[in-house]
């Protein structure tokens, strides 16, 4: 018997927020991401196994972890700009 298990990554975008970038000090749109490992069996995703947050500058592409925290409000401030 085969039993195909492991893990699987899921990128999901969160919100485009605009701040000054620390990588290239500029002022741009920058994409709040969520990406999620999940445990696989036979190629179905059945568990979260880890969260993460970050955020990447549409500029230059740097990465910035986050917290769990930091992505909520990130997501609080775009809801109320709009």
């Amino acid at each position: 018997m085969i039993l195909l298990f492991g893990t699987r990554a899921f990128l999901e975008p969160i919100v485009t927020v605009t701040f000054v970038c620390a990588f290239c000090g500029l002022s741009v749109p920058q994409q709040v991401y969520r990406r999620v490992n999940r445990f696989t069996l036979f190629f179905i995703p059945l568990f979260t196994v880890s969260r993460r947050h970050f955020v990447e500058c549409s500029n230059c592409g740097g990465t910035t972890a986050l917290t769990e925290q930091q992505a909520h409000h990130a997501l609080q401030w775009a809801a109320a700009r709009r």
